[in-house]
């Protein structure tokens, strides 16, 4: 099977620092790559990938200072993917509207994994394209009526989580994410200080978030109760999870998904989550954490979170959300859309030959 990865171009494929989605595309490829698949990862001209790399700019997006318009790069890439649709039994796409109007002008069929929430324009654009196949990474993701040929979980490698048995002295809770308003550091920093745990924070500052961060997060940063470590790399991300006695993820949308969680109960640390979008499907309540109707319940439940068993965190992951069953699922899905396209192909024949044999 010749596979094409297609992956977003802001980050390089896996991110030095913050990026889910190209850690997911990251992992996914190299697995695939492991088992045997010949597959070619579209991306960033810095990334790294045991696949064929095909990049249509040199390094990501995001820190090319050069490029003043990502938009086109975006276009380009897909043009680019679609142009050798041909060479290729299966097409992945991670980068969600912009492969939906060619994905349907070529034979060779695309899978579309959904790693973002619609909007009410977008749904619009999906919706035109209903029929084409989806993989959902939570069922509280499809808010919209679309192909979905699966729900496929997020997964990580444990290998590259190291396990926690006891969390640092002196105790923290850690916050790690985006800091703009739906992932919710304002809501963390508030827990804090009403329960007067220390909290550590660590995540980029997106250009659009920028004035978000400095009126309502930057003023409340005083390096003591709050401390903020910036945007950090995987080894810091660990040690941060690692070490804190609990992880917030006070997010205010309909999360698809939460890699952080994941992340969190790997090195053993449970997460107290509000009660939005796949936080009850990725938290089993009452024994890798806790899933809140409220903030103000988030903070009363820290006391019970610190009583769960750290290893029962890491076992949820490995039972639920590691590559493995990530790329079990994809390849499950690739082995599906081939074999309904190849049972069409099969039944036209047959259909000109009845018709023939009647006229």
């Amino acid at each position: 099977m010749k596979i094409a990865q297609v992956a977003p171009l802001w980050e390089r494929v896996p991110p030095s620092t913050y990026g889910g989605i190209e850690l997911v595309v990251s992992r996914v490829t190299d697995e695939l790559v492991r088992r045997g698949y010949d597959v070619t990862l579209f991306a960033s001209g810095d990334s790294q990938t045991l696949a064929e790399l095909d990049a249509i700019c040199p390094r990501a997006l995001r820190l090319d200072p050069d490029i003043k318009e990502g938009m086109m790069y975006e276009m380009l890439e897909a043009s680019h993917v679609y142009q050798q649709a041909a060479e290729f039994d299966i097409i992945h796409s991670h980068v969600g509207i912009w492969t939906l109007p060619l994905a349907s002008m070529v034979s060779t069929p695309t899978v579309h994994t959904l790693h973002g929430n619609f909007t009410r324009d977008s749904s619009k654009v999906y919706n035109l394209h209903r029929t084409q196949p989806y993989v959902s990474i939570s069922n509280a993701q499809r808010q919209i009526d679309l192909n979905y040929a699966s729900t496929v979980y997020n997964g990580i490698d444990l290998g590259d989580y190291q396990f926690v048995s006891q969390p640092a002295q002196p105790p923290y809770i850690a916050f790690l994410g985006r800091f703009s308003p739906e992932k919710g550091p304002q809501h963390a920093i508030a827990i804090a200080k009403k329960t007067g745990w220390r909290l550590k924070m660590a995540g980029k500052v997106d250009v659009v978030d920028k004035e978000f961060f400095e009126k309502e997060i930057a003023p409340q940063i005083d390096g003591k109760q709050i401390e903020y470590l910036g945007e950090v790399d995987h080894a810091a991300k660990v040690e941060l999870l690692g070490n804190a006695s609990v992880t917030l993820f006070p997010i205010t949308w309909r999360e698809p998904f939460g890699l952080v969680m994941i992340e969190s109960m790997a090195v053993g640390t449970p997460v107290i989550g509000i009660n939005m979008g796949s936080v009850p499907e990725v938290i089993a309540h009452g024994k890798t954490g806790f899933v809140c109707q409220s903030y103000e319940e988030m903070a009363t439940m820290i006391p019970a979170a610190l009583e769960l068993d750290r290893l029962t965190s890491r076992e949820h992951v490995e039972n639920n959300f590691t590559v493995t069953q990530m790329v079990n699922g994809y390849v499950a899905v690739y082995e599906k859309i081939l074999r309904d396209r190849n049972e069409r192909n099969g039944r036209i024949p047959t259909l000109k030959t009845s018709l023939t044999s009647i006229a």
